[in-house]
C-alpha cells in the first residue's frame, strides 16, 4: 500500500533515517523471540512513513530501535548520519533529547506543566540554544491560546497538539509517532496526523508513524506493513 508523495520543505537536512539489516532478540533462553528480522527502512527528511501490522509483529521493537531504546544484534541504525550504534550510552541519551522526537498515545505530558512549560523543559532538558521559540511552536499547532493551561485542562486532541509541539521543540532530525489517534475521535484523529504530516513536511523531519488507523493513512507519504518482524511493504 502507497501514497502519492507529498510536497516537502527538507530545508539542508540530508540524513533522516536509515535501518539496514537491523536483528533484535528479546528475552531469553526458551522465551526468546525475533522481535525484528532484517528489517531494511529508510525515512528521508520531509518524509512521514506509516507502519501498520497486527500487534506483536514488530512495531514497537522498529520504534524502540529507531529511537535508540534499544539495540539491533546487528545490523545498523543510523539518524541523520550517526550510527547509534557507535554511541555510548550517556551519548545516546544526549542524541534523544536533541535528535529524536517522540509521540505518545494521548501526549503523555507532565501533569504539574502547562503547555508552554511542557515544551520549556525540553530545551532545558537538551541544553537546546538553536531550538524553536516555545511560544511561536504551539502557534504551529494552534495551541497558543491554551500556552498556561495544564493537562487536566485540555482535551485529548489538544493534550497530542501539544506533544506534538513539545517533540518538535528541539528541532530533531527523527519523530517517533506511537499510536497518536488511539485516544481519538474520528475528527481529532484526522486533524492530528493532518497536523503531522505537515509539520513533518514544512520542517524537513523524517517522520515514523505507528497506527493501527488505516482511516488516517492518506496522510502519509508512504505506508510500509510489519509482519513477524519483518517489513513486507
Amino acid at each position: 500500500m502507497s501514497t502519492e508523495t507529498q510536497t516537502s520543505n527538507p530545508g539542508t537536512r540530508t540524513g533522516g533515517l536509515l535501518i539496514s539489516a537491523a536483528n533484535l532478540a528479546l528475552g531469553d533462553g526458551e522465551a526468546t523471540v525475533q522481535a525484528l528480522d532484517n528489517v531494511t527502512l529508510s525515512v528521508s527528511p520531509g518524509e512521514m512513513v506509516a507502519v501498520v501490522g497486527p500487534s506483536g509483529a514488530g512495531k514497537s521493537s522498529l520504534l524502540a530501535v529507531a529511537g535508540a531504546l534499544a539495540t539491533p544484534d546487528s545490523g545498523t541504525v543510523k539518524v541523520n548520519g550517526v550510527d547509534l550504534g557507535t554511541l555510548s550510552k550517556a551519548e545516546r541519551a544526549k542524541f534523544r533529547l536533541k535528535e529524536i522526537g517522540f509521540v505518545f498515545q494521548s501526549g503523555n505530558l507532565i501533569p504539574a506543566l502547562n503547555a508552554a512549560e511542557q515544551l520549556k523543559l525540553m530545551l532545558k532538558l537538551a541544553g537546546s540554544r538553536d531550538g524553536f521559540d516555545p511560544l511561536e511552536l504551539l502557534a504551529a499547532v494552534g495551541m497558543d491560546h491554551k500556552a498556561k493551561s495544564r493537562p487536566d485542562q485540555l482535551s485529548g486532541g489538544e493534550r497530542q497538539r501539544v506533544g506534538i509541539a513539545r517533540s518538535l521543540v528541539n528541532r530533531p532530525s527523527l519523530l517517533l509517532v506511537d499510536e497518536p489517534t488511539a485516544a481519538l475521535d474520528r475528527a481529532r484523529s484526522q486533524d492530528v496526523v493532518a497536523l503531522l504530516a505537515r509539520e513533518t513536511h514544512e520542517r524537513g523531519v523524517a517522520t515514523v508513524m505507528v497506527t493501527h488507523d488505516h482511516d488516517v493513512l492518506h496522510h502519509c507519504d508512504r505506508v510500509v506493513e510489519m509482519v513477524d518482524g519483518r517489513l513486507v511493504g
